[in-house]
């Protein structure tokens, strides 16, 4: 892996971006990606991150809101958030489940259906630009790069620290 100039052992040096450019760079693509993804969602009522929540419904119909999670990989809290803020917007709607009262099921409702179309336009629009200018061969490697970028990120278990226990950021 290639290093930037190492400061280890030396407690007076303050870290910077140039100890970590990877890590940078991808905080840097990722935060102008979610403030592109929010700018085309604008009309739509819907913030950044909660189109994939909406998206899962639409693929998969109703489903438990435990499985959303799951399958969103994000904190149940965050999840929960998004979800009070979508049934207030009307775009879900959350009952018991008739096969286990202990579990919730979330559906989209009629509002949230009819926005189907514009976060499929919004997120072609994203992917046109993110992609743009890619040869086939680059957006294939790319794609493999960010797999496994994501893969190293998922198995690696950061260090415990009992002060970060309350979760990741919200993006409700």
């Amino acid at each position: 892996m290639p290093q930037a100039d190492s400061n280890e052992g030396r407690e007076d040096v303050v870290p910077t971006v140039a100890d970590a450019p990877m890590s940078e760079a991808l905080f840097r693509a990722a935060r102008v990606h979610r403030i592109m993804a929010g700018g085309l969602l604008r009309g739509t009522g819907l913030y950044a991150g909660q189109e994939l929540l909406m998206m899962r419904l639409w693929e998969r119909g109703e489903q438990r809101q435990a499985d959303l999670i799951k399958t969103l990989g994000l904190d149940p809290s965050t999840v929960t958030k998004m979800l009070q803020r979508l049934e207030q917007s009307g775009f879900v709607a959350r009952k018991p489940s008739p096969h286990d009262r202990r579990a919730v099921v979330v559906s989209a409702t009629r509002a949230g259906q009819a926005l189907c179309d514009q976060v499929k336009q919004a997120w072609s629009e994203l992917e046109q630009v993110t992609a743009a200018g890619f040869t086939e061969a680059e957006y294939d490697q790319a794609m493999r790069v960010l797999a496994r970028i994501e893969a190293n990120l998922t198995t690696s278990t950061p260090p415990a620290d009992p002060a970060d226990t309350a979760g990741a950021p919200s993006v409700a």
